[in-house]
C-alpha cells in the first residue's frame, strides 16, 4: 500500500511539473507584429492604418488588431512605467503571440548632441534603477529569469532583423525639420543605448551619471521592461524613441512643449518599419 501511494505521488508530481513548466522560448506565428507605446497618441497613427481592425479588451486593457499588407498587426498603449509596460506586454504575448514587438514613444536625451525631435533606435536597453545600491551609487545587475533561473543580462539586445530594417529605412526616410527655440533643424537618427527606470529624469547630473556608467544616449520609463519580457519569451523586440527633452532641469517644460512633435517622429519611423516588414509599401 505504501509503495503504491509513493508511485501515485510520483506520477502526480511529474504531471504537475510538465503542466506548469513554461518553455523559455516560443515559436510565434510569422505573420504577427505588435506595436506598443506608453500613450495612445504614440500608436494611434498606426492604429488608423489597419484594415479589418478589431478592438478587444483583455483584463481591462484594450488591444486593436488588424492587417497591414499580408501581416497581422496588434497595437496597444501601455501606460507609464515598468509595471504597466510589463503587464500589457505579457497579455499581448500570451493572447496574440507576436513574432516581433516594437515600442515607440518619447525619451529624454542623455547624449548632449541630441535635440528634441531626434530619434534614438536602441541597439540595447537596460534598467538604470536595478542592482545593488551602495553608498557610492548603484552597482547595476540583472535578476534571474523566473522561467529558466538563468541570469538576465544587464543590457537586452535589440532583435537584429528589426534593427537592420530600422537602419535601412532611416537611410531612405526624410523627416520634417523640427522647430526648436534656436531655429529649425532636420532631425537626426542615431543607434544607441536607451535606459529605463521608474523615475522621470530631470537632472543634468543624473544624466551625466547614466552616460558614464551605462553609456546611455536616452532615458525613458518602459523600454527595458518590454525588452526583458520579449527576451525571456523569445520574441524579437526593438525600442525606438524620439527626444522630447534633455533630461535636465528644464525637462518637464520641454516635454510639454515638444511631446507631440517627438511622438509623431517616432511613430512615423515605426510606421515605415511596419510597412517594410509587412510588404505594404515602400519606405520614404
Amino acid at each position: 500500500m505504501k509503495q503504491r501511494l509513493l508511485v501515485i505521488v510520483y506520477l502526480a508530481c511529474t504531471l504537475l511539473s510538465s503542466c506548469c513548466t513554461t518553455p523559455s522560448r516560443q515559436n510565434p506565428p510569422a505573420d504577427t507584429l505588435a506595436v506598443l507605446g506608453a500613450f495612445n497618441q504614440e500608436v494611434i497613427l498606426l492604429e488608423g492604418m489597419l484594415t479589418d481592425a478589431q478592438r478587444q479588451e483583455i483584463e481591462g486593457l484594450e488591444f486593436v488588431s488588424g492587417h497591414l499588407g499580408d501581416k497581422r498587426v496588434v497595437v496597444a498603449w501601455t501606460g507609464v512605467g515598468k509595471v504597466n509596460a510589463a503587464m500589457t506586454t505579457t497579455l499581448l504575448i500570451e493572447h496574440f503571440k507576436p513574432r516581433y514587438v516594437v515600442f515607440t514613444g518619447i525619451a529624454g536625451a542623455i547624449d548632449p548632441n541630441l535635440e528634441p525631435g531626434d530619434i534614438v533606435i536602441a541597439k540595447q536597453t537596460a534598467y538604470h534603477d536595478m542592482g545593488t545600491l551602495w553608498t557610492q551609487g548603484i552597482e547595476h545587475g540583472g535578476v534571474r529569469s523566473r522561467m529558466t533561473n538563468e541570469p538576465n543580462p544587464v543590457f537586452f539586445p535589440a532583435d537584429p532583423n528589426l534593427l537592420a530594417a530600422a537602419e535601412q529605412i532611416c537611410r531612405k526616410m526624410a523627416l520634417d525639420s523640427t522647430a526648436l527655440r534656436k531655429g529649425r533643424r532636420p532631425p537626426k537618427v542615431v543607434v544607441g543605448t536607451i535606459v529605463t527606470g521608474d523615475v522621470f529624469v530631470a537632472s543634468k547630473e543624473k544624466g551625466a551619471e547614466l552616460a558614464k556608467v551605462l553609456g546611455a544616449d536616452a532615458v525613458e520609463m518602459e523600454g527595458a521592461a518590454v525588452a526583458q519580457l520579449c527576451y525571456q519569451r523569445g520574441v524579437g523586440c526593438l525600442v525606438i524613441r524620439s527626444i522630447s527633452d534633455k533630461a535636465d532641469e528644464e525637462a518637464i517644460m520641454d516635454k510639454q512643449l515638444f511631446y507631440t512633435m517627438a511622438a509623431k517622429n517616432s511613430a512615423g519611423l515605426v510606421v515605415e518599419i511596419v510597412r517594410a516588414l509587412t510588404g505594404s509599401g515602400n519606405a520614404g
